[in-house]
C-alpha cells in the first residue's frame, strides 16, 4: 500500500471514531486533533524549504516584530526559554537569526531576522494560507466566522483561568519537573 492510501486509511479511521465511537467526546480532542493535521499538512510543506514547524513559530513572530528578546520569544512562543534557545541556534546556523546584545544591555539577547529569514515570508506564508484553505474547504463563511469567535474566547478563558492558577501557587511545570515527578513516581510503584 503507497503511503499516500495509508494516510487517507489513517484520516478515515480518525473521522470514524469521533463520528461513531466517542461522537460527544471532550472538545479538547477534536481541537487537539484539528491542530495535528493542521500542523503535520504545514509541516510537510515547511519541509520542502529546509524549515521545520518549531522553526516556523518562531519566524511568524519575528516577521511581526523583529529584534525581540530571547525571553519575549519564548513567552510569545508559548515556549520554555531551553527550547527556545536550542531553536535559536539552529536558526542562527541555518542563517535565518542573528543573537545580538545590545551596548546598554549586556545581559539581554536580542534575536534579529537575517535577509535570507526575512525572504521565507514570502515561500512559506503561502503554504500556511493553502492549508488553511484546505483545512476550510466546504465549510459555511458563517460557521468560521463563528467558529473563530469561539476559539478566541477559549483562548482567553483559558489565559485567564491560567492567570488565576498562577495566584493560587499553580504553575505549568518544566519539562525538567514532569521528568522529576514521573521518575519519583515511578519509584514510589
Amino acid at each position: 500500500m503507497s503511503e499516500a492510501k495509508k494516510k487517507v486509511k489513517e484520516a478515515q479511521a480518525i473521522l470514524r471514531h469521533w463520528r461513531e465511537a466517542v461522537p460527544d467526546d471532550r472538545f479538547a480532542h477534536l481541537v487537539k486533533d484539528a491542530g495535528r493535521g493542521l500542523t503535520r499538512a504545514l509541516q510537510m510543506r515547511l519541509t520542502e524549504h529546509s524549515v521545520s514547524f518549531g522553526h516556523w513559530t518562531f519566524l511568524r513572530i519575528l516577521w511581526v516584530e523583529d529584534g525581540l528578546t530571547q525571553r519575549e520569544l519564548s513567552e510569545r512562543a508559548g515556549l520554555m526559554e531551553p527550547t527556545t534557545f536550542s531553536a535559536l541556534k539552529a536558526m542562527e546556523q541555518l542563517g535565518y537569526v542573528a543573537r545580538r546584545q545590545q551596548p546598554d544591555s549586556r545581559k539581554k539577547v536580542y534575536v534579529f531576522l537575517t535577509d535570507a529569514g526575512r525572504a521565507l515570508r514570502d515561500k512559506l506564508v503561502p503554504l500556511a494560507e493553502e492549508v488553511n484553505q484546505i483545512a476550510l474547504d466546504g465549510i459555511d463563511p458563517a460557521t468560521i466566522a463563528a467558529t473563530r469567535d469561539m476559539l478566541l474566547a477559549m483562548i482567553h478563558n483559558l489565559a485567564a483561568d491560567e492567570q488565576k492558577q498562577s495566584r493560587e501557587e499553580r504553575r505549568m511545570p518544566s519539562t525538567r519537573q514532569i521528568s522529576s515527578l514521573l521518575d519519583r513516581a515511578r519509584k514510589d510503584n
